[in-house]
Order: structure tokens, then sequence, then C-alpha cells
């Protein structure tokens, strides 16, 4: 089976931890780059990684990279790759994609010369002037920098943090795929209780109960490889069977609490959605008067960032009363908060043992870690 090379993009602060998947999924050849890792596997494990990858993006099968400084030249370099080996007759093929810092600066140019190329070879290849496109979407993605293209097909569809549960959220919510990673980086498996007193639409707690589980957070939602002739129904079947056969059940203590009533109901019915609602409570509740019996635990939070000046001093003079309440924890519970606030750690009162940078979309944001 010719081995295919996977391109897995990433928010920036998570490659490792993508990495870290792609061995427990027994890939090969794993290269943890900037904003991605790459990736070699076999066409069944494009099913794997779509259902698996808790912090991916998505997945995209490489076509091919190369040098181009020309129109001429990055239409028969692209011309000369193997599309008639991944698209049909009738594939729809839409192109996107961007341009930094490279000759051939024009995206919709590029996209137009990058259409006619594959067109040309798919045209020859099938013998026809005029492709129909009605069939299934190959979404073809092109990345140019410095002259250098690469050129992927994308199998996913809707990004892989659209896990199909969270049908409405709240203001300012928080990418599933960021909150795995927070989840994760706080090495939460399900034995310890876990606390998010500032849930908002319950992502991160719904995450650790995913987690908790083991459950494949792909496994409720859809992607556009599966209409695709050339990855078999039975890959998605048996990768589903896998995920599934590696399922745990137990009784786990996961809370979620916020003090806005709409933003519970959103998060018990997105619990519900995501099949963890027996797994997660979600409670009205005040962060700053926030308290657990229990000796240990890890507290895996989000508080609101403010992003304009009176936003920020609202938020610092929140943080400083939830650093209180925080203070009053047990000795041996860990806190992990995520904030772009510059001054967070004097409004929360105390240094973090460790920080790490992450990105909460476009927003530079450190997950702030206390453990004594």
């Amino acid at each position: 089976m010719t081995p295919i090379t996977f391109y897995i993009p990433c928010l920036f602060g998570l490659e490792a931890l993508v990495g870290d998947e792609l061995r427990r999924l027994h890939l090969k050849d794993i290269r943890v780059e900037n904003g991605h890792v790459l990736c070699c596997g076999t066409v069944a494990d494009v099913a794997r990684l779509n259902l698996n990858l808790r912090c991916g993006e998505r997945v995209l099968v490489v076509l091919g990279a190369f040098t181009a400084s020309s129109f001429d030249a990055l239409f028969e370099q692209t011309k000369a790759l193997p599309w008639e080996n991944w698209i049909p007759r009738d594939g729809a093929f839409p192109v996107k994609g961007y341009s930094l810092d490279s000759t051939l600066h024009s995206v919709p140019d590029c996209q137009k010369i990058i259409k006619k190329a594959v067109a040309t070879r798919l045209g020859a290849k099938y013998g026809t002037g005029q492709l129909p496109e009605t069939g299934a979407k190959y979404q073809i993605q092109f990345g140019m920098m410095n002259d250098r293209t690469a050129l992927f097909l994308d199998t996913s569809g809707a990004g892989l943090h659209k896990r199909g549960y969270r049908a409405v959220g709240v203001r300012a919510p928080l990418r599933e795929t960021l909150a795995a990673a927070m989840v994760t980086l706080a090495r939460f498996r399900g034995k310890d209780p876990f606390c998010d007193p500032f849930c908002g639409s319950g992502t991160i707690a719904i995450e650790a109960a995913l987690i908790a589980k083991n459950r494949a957070p792909g496994l409720d939602r859809s992607f556009d490889a599966q209409k695709w002739k050339t990855v078999p129904g039975e890959s998605w079947m048996d990768a589903a069977e896998e995920a599934m056969d590696q399922e745990y059940d137990g009784n786990y203590d996961i809370w979620g609490g916020d003090s806005d009533p709409k933003a519970i109901a959103i998060a018990r019915s997105n619990a519900e959605k995501a099949g963890v609602e027996d797994l997660v409570r979600f409670e009205v509740a005040d962060a700053t008067a926030f308290s657990r019996s229990s000796d240990y635990g890890q507290l895996v939070t989000n508080p609101p960032y403010g992003e304009r000046l009176l936003e920020q001093e609202e938020a610092g003079r929140l943080y400083r009363a939830f650093g209180q309440a925080a203070a009053a924890l047990p000795e041996k519970w860990r806190v992990y908060i995520l904030s772009s606030h510059p001054e967070f750690e004097a409004c929360y009162g105390s240094l973090a043992a460790k920080k790490r940078k992450l990105y909460n979309g476009m927003i530079k944001c450190d997950l702030f870690m206390y453990y004594r």
C-alpha cells in the first residue's frame, strides 16, 4: 500500500501534543514543526486521524511541494502531480490557500492557475474537455511561503474543533481543540476531581469527560472524505469500531460552574449532545466564592480576558477575587488558568510555577500553571 504523507495543522503551542497523539495512533515518520505536524500512514489512517485527533485542526493529504516563482512553473508542476489518484471524474475540486513572502502574491490568481492545472490533468486522464464537478468535494489547499508551494487535499471538511456537540455557544467561546489541550497539559485522566469555575458553554469540562472516557472526539460528526471513492467505507467503520473498543466506563467527578444561568443551560445541552451528560455536573456558581472539600484535584479554566482597557481592569478585579478563593484550596490541588491579561499574575496574587504560550484563535495567551 502506497504510504501517504499527512499534514496536521494546529494552533501554535499545541504541536508537541499533536505529535504525541500521532505516536499513540502508531503513525510513522512524525515531524513536529511550527504550526503543524507531518506524519506518514495509509489510506485507512484518513479515518483514524479524523476520528481520534483531539488537538489537531484538520487532516490534510500532501500531494506535492515544489518551488515556483512564475505562473508557468506553478501550472506545470501542479499539473505533473497525480491528482487522478484521489479525484474521480465527477469530483468537485475547489481551491483555496495563502501566499506569504512569495513572488506569486496574488491569491486569486494562484487559485485560478492551480484550478486550471488540475482540470487540465484530470481532463486528459478522463478523456474529457469538461469536468462536471457534480460529485463529492475534494477541497484543494495550497500554501506558499518564500516561493515554496505545498499542495494538499483536505479530508476533514469542517475543522476538527467542530466536534458536533456545541450547536450553541456563549460569548468568546473556547475552541474545543484548545480546551482538550489544556486538559491534556493538566494531565487529567479521570482519576482526580476536575473543576472549571468559569465554564461558559461547558467546553473544558466536556473535553475532560471525553478524555476521561477515552471517547474519540470525532465519532458524532461527518467528514468530507467519507464521501470519497478513494477512501473505502470500511475504513471509517473499522476506525469507529477500534475507537469505541477503547472507551472506558466509570464514574468521574467533573464539575463546571458559571454565574450565568443561560450559560449553564447551554453547557448542559452541549454535554447531552456530546453524550457525557451523566459524567459532568454543571451548576450556577460564583467563581470568586469557589471552594472544594476534596484533598486533591485539578482546576482548569478560561476566565474572561478583557480585551479593552476598562474590561481589563474589571477582569483584573475578578482575577484578584478568584485568586483569593483558589489560594484557600487544599495544597494538593493543581490550578491551570488560560489568560491573555498582561498583568494576570499580579492580579491573581501569585506567580505561576510554570507558563506555556498558547493561542486562543488569534489571541496570544499564557497557560498559568499553579501547583504546590
